[in-house]
């Protein structure tokens, strides 16, 4: 029997500035000028009316495949929640928006020359990472509440303008080019929120920091030896992980200073590119998602500042490369080449416990995206595939583990 689904408890603020009155947003003349008429509202099958199949893990619990959403015209690259929302992009340049918990479309956007890497949500605005090494902000529209605006691209004119006439801002990027350090050279491939400020990681290997109040570029950093793969930041450290094989930590304004520097360094397996790093709530605990399959671990040491990591676990958790990864409180989901998602759970000195393997897609999951609103005994977990769709699960909690992964 499905979990009781009013157990969810969701809110609106990306779109809840759509109703709100004009004075608390600022929206230019010609935003509102070029803003389309109420747009159509797509509608979808009503999933609620199929019986979807469970599967057993090793306990009495089963997980659930809830829904099937299609609607993007190429693989599925990257999914973010935003109160009853949830927003997914593809190769396709395209970015739906798909309402809960019926998992209807609700609006459909997207423009540029590069397809859609990352994306983020910061209060009513969305930013998105682009192949064509730009990131551009979404903001919705005043004239209609489901319609997204495209407002400003990183890096905006601004500071363009600011820039370019000083010979002394401009880097090189390979033989013979050079840009400013303000553009990235290649495609964007990660992003990620914290404190007022947007981090983006690139193929390019640098970390650039961007200030949300006014989208000005503070600072370019030479991060890795190869393309940056993800980012994820918390408790005042910035995690980067890479081709190069490292999780690379990052602090702000340590000593009195006004850039970031580099904290620490996770080694992983040598020659194996790190797809994917996530950290516990608490900071303690790190986890990378490597090209051959392993998830390793790695605790932090410190009273809350952690200064160091000690590698405490090398988990085997797929046949093929680990794509992404997301964590639900004690559990982590791993998303792989293989088609599979692994579920896992944390245990004493970090390491993993497999919970149970759920299998439905098509082709390689490239994104995860767990939902921290409470289902039943359970939680929704987002998938996106290589094979241009969505899959919703809903996940037990107190299913009993079966081994531990050393």
């Amino acid at each position: 029997m499905a979990p009781p689904m009013q157990e969810a408890v969701l809110s609106t603020p990306l779109l809840s500035s759509a109703t709100a009155s004009s004075s608390s947003i600022s929206s230019t003349s010609s935003e509102a000028d070029d803003s389309p008429p109420a747009s159509h509202r797509f509608e979808l099958l009503d999933v609620t009316k199929y019986e979807f199949p469970s599967k057993t893990f090793s306990g009495s619990q089963t997980y659930k495949s809830l829904a099937v959403l299609s609607g993007h015209v190429g693989s599925v690259s990257c999914l973010a929640l935003c109160g009853e929302f949830i927003l997914s992009a593809s190769q396709g340049k395209d970015i739906i928006v798909w309402q809960q918990p019926d998992l209807r479309q609700f609006t459909k956007f997207g423009q540029g020359d590069g397809s859609v890497k990352a994306l983020v949500t910061v209060s009513n605005k969305v930013f998105t990472a682009h192949q064509d090494s730009r990131i551009r902000v979404w903001k919705v529209s005043r004239s209609s509440e489901n319609v997204f605006k495209l407002v400003d691209t990183l890096p905006t004119t601004k500071d363009y303008l600011g820039k370019f006439m000083k010979q002394s801002n401009y880097v090189r990027t390979r033989r013979h080019h050079k840009r400013l350090w303000i553009e990235h050279a290649d495609s964007i491939s990660c992003l990620t929120v914290y404190d007022g400020l947007i981090y983006s990681g690139s193929w390019d290997k640098t970390l650039k920091v961007w200030r949300i109040s006014d989208l000005k570029c503070l600072e370019s950093i030479k991060a890795h030896d190869d393309a940056i793969n993800s980012l994820v930041a918390c408790k005042g450290t910035v995690y980067s992980a890479s081709a190069d094989g490292k999780i690379k930590a990052w602090s702000w304004g340590k000593e009195g200073k006004t850039s970031h520097s580099l904290k620490g360094i996770l080694e992983g397996h040598k020659d194996v590119s790190l797809n994917s790093v996530v950290v516990s709530e608490d900071g303690k605990w790190v986890y990378g998602g490597g090209s051959d399959g392993f998830v390793m671990g790695w605790e932090g040491q410190g009273n809350g500042d952690f200064v160091s990591w000690k590698l405490v676990s090398e988990t085997k958790a797929h046949h093929m490369a680990v794509l992404c990864m997301c964590l639900m409180g004690e559990f982590l989901c791993s998303g792989s080449a293989d088609k599979s998602i692994g579920i896992w759970k944390r245990e004493a000195y970090g390491k993993l416990c497999t919970v149970g393997v759920i299998n439905g897609h098509e082709g390689p999951v490239k994104c995860l995206q767990a939902s921290p609103c409470n289902v039943g005994s359970g939680f929704l977990l987002y998938s996106g595939g290589l094979d241009k769709s969505i899959r919703v699960w809903w996940v037990p909690k107190n299913s009993a583990k079966r081994e531990d992964q050393q």
